[in-house]
Formats: structure tokens, sequence, C-alpha cells
């Protein structure tokens, strides 16, 4: 197992725990102000999916560099884009979302093209 890999997996889990319940709770006035709630369900929904693939990945050998990159990635920059979009109400963030998009597929790709070996 690449323990570094699997502890910013468990710190990715934990993150999106931690922000679906605050933009449900901490935030839910000022997402629903924005009219924004479903944008930062998303966010949290496509970052724990990618946290959880994070780890599994980790316990992988040979440890799958390309696709745990393409995902941590996609992290940052899908959801943190969204998590910044419905927090701000900033529109032209919705813009950036599709290059996390597009990380999240790299990982997804590679995943594909170089399965797991038995």
């Amino acid at each position: 197992m690449n323990s570094s890999a699997a502890r910013i997996a468990a710190a990715a889990g934990f993150l999106a725990v931690l922000l679906g319940a605050f933009g449900a709770h901490g935030l839910k006035n000022l997402l629903a102000e924005n009219g924004t709630t479903t944008i930062w369900e998303k966010a949290v929904f496509y970052h724990f999916i990618h946290a959880v693939m994070l780890f599994v990945l980790a316990q992988m050998k040979p440890f799958p560099r390309v696709a745990w990159w393409g995902f941590l990635a996609g992290i940052f920059i899908f959801s943190g884009s969204l998590y910044v979009l419905a927090v701000t109400n900033t529109r032209w963030l919705g813009a950036i979302t599709p290059f996390g998009g597009v990380s999240f597929l790299v990982g997804w790709a590679w995943l594909v093209f170089h399965p797991p070996r038995d």
C-alpha cells in the first residue's frame, strides 16, 4: 500500500464529509439565498466518490499514479470550483469546472486502458 496516498485519500474523505455537513448546516441559508444548494451538493458528491477511489487506488500494486493524480486533481478543480461558486455565486467559476471533469475522465480512462492486475 502507498501510505502517503492512503493518508491523502483519508484526508480527502474527511473533507468531503466535513464540507457536506458544513453546507447542509453552516451554509444552508447562504446557499439557499444564492440558489446554489444543488451546486454544493454536486461538489460534495463528486468529491466523496473520488476520495473513496483515491483510497482504493492507494491499496493497489502497482500504484496507478496517473489515475490517482487525475482523481485528486479533479477533486480540487471540479469540486473546488463548485464549492467556491456556490458560496460566492461567482458564475464564471463554472468555466473552470470542466477542467476538473476532464481530470476525472483521465483517471477513469487510465483505469480502462491500464486495468489492475490480479
